[in-house]
């Protein structure tokens, strides 16, 4: 299997190093203040409790994949979430509820419910990072989401200093969003996944997957099959990490899909006539979300983009951007303004992304 979780801290490791790059797969980041390591539910809240005693600010690092460092770094306390642990805490004839530590590695839980004829989240295999960290962006791929089998999120509030566990409803889940994700009022502790009892997934609902799986969508296929061909297709993009392939030091999508009304649907629409019509995927609600990598590209910002220099688009993906080596956040960022604004001045389309972004802005 392939590796897809950042760096582990190591025993004796320095509290204060001189960087975070080791803990993000960008492997950029500058120094935090201090970094503590820990091992389950209740050391992270106690890290976060002793250090609001000192007025510290917090920052909560687990498999780093979808967070993009400042180069000054953090000037307060890093939590490394490194809980670990799948067990089963509900079930019946026909699912069952399976309560996962925050730091539990993604992709291993994944294999974890193909092994065990769990079907719900197979075609989220081989997206790098922890559990804990799905809820707040509601990570998706190939047509699932998390936000679909999410029953509940045990979550430390740090303004009311308690514990709660929250409901998918409490949660607010949106396209790449949560309530989590843009305030830090509320730490995720363990999720709650609802899987259905079947050997086979679900409804393949994504045509690239389907097209690979030789099948058509809305068939169900063995959850290991699905699997193989979803982590063939994200390794085929550079999405699975792999540290001898540099398009994989990036944090996956950098930017989302913009969603639309329909005035600035069209309004894209009559700007892109003379390259052709982009993807897009219309909502009954009367919005249409965008395909993202398909106005970068057009925009003339093409796979490789930047390749003789620190940072670059990478060669597989248009959506990635890469860290080669020698780099820093500031020269990544300087690619996702030139991009951000190149695609803005062809298409009047203003992308964000969808990394967190600590210490920096875009």
């Amino acid at each position: 299997m392939p590796d897809v979780s950042a760096q582990a801290p190591t025993t004796g490791e320095p509290t204060s190093p001189r960087s975070l790059a080791a803990y993000t797969t960008l492997r950029l980041g500058g120094p935090p203040r201090r970094l503590l390591t820990a091992g389950d539910a209740a050391e992270t809240v106690q890290s976060i409790r002793e250090a609001a005693f000192d007025d510290q600010p917090v920052l909560i690092l687990a498999g780093g994949s979808n967070v993009v460092v400042g180069d000054a770094g953090f000037p307060g306390l890093v939590v490394l979430v490194r809980s670990r642990g799948v067990r089963t805490v509900a079930e019946d004839a026909g699912t069952v509820t399976v309560r996962v530590a925050a730091g539990e590695p993604w992709d291993d839980f994944v294999a974890y419910t193909v092994d065990a004829g769990l079907s719900g989240v197979e075609c989220l295999s081989g997206i790098p990072g922890s559990a804990g960290a799905t809820p707040i962006q509601n990570v998706g791929a190939y047509g699932q989401e998390v936000a679909e089998t999410i029953s509940a999120v045990e979550a430390y509030d740090r303004v009311t200093d308690e514990t709660l566990r929250l409901t998918p409803a409490d949660c607010g889940f949106a396209y790449r969003g949560s309530v989590f994700k843009h305030s830090d009022r509320r730490v995720v502790l363990s999720v709650d996944f609802r899987l259905a009892r079947s050997p086979l997934s679900s409804p393949v609902r994504y045509a690239e997957l389907a097209r690979a799986l030789g099948v058509t969508t809305g068939d169900r296929v063995p959850l290991a099959q699905a699997r193989t061909a979803v982590l063939a297709l994200r390794a085929g993009k550079g999405m699975v990490l792999d540290p001898a392939d540099p398009d994989t030091r990036s944090v996956g999508s950098f930017f989302t899909n913009p969603v639309l009304d329909a005035a600035a649907y069209e309004a894209l629409l009559a700007r892109a006539v003379a390259v052709g019509e982009p993807p897009s995927w219309p909502d009954p609600s009367g919005v249409v979300k965008v395909s993202a990598a398909w106005l970068i590209d057009r925009a003339g910002f093409t796979k490789g983009y930047g390749d003789r220099g620190p940072v670059a688009i990478s060669s597989k993906h248009t959506l990635a951007l890469t860290h080669r080596g020698g780099g820093t956040t500031g020269d990544l960022l300087a690619l996702a303004r030139e991009i951000r604004d190149g695609v803005h001045a062809r298409f009047g389309v203003t992308l964000h992304p969808e990394p967190v972004l600590v210490n920096c802005e875009l």
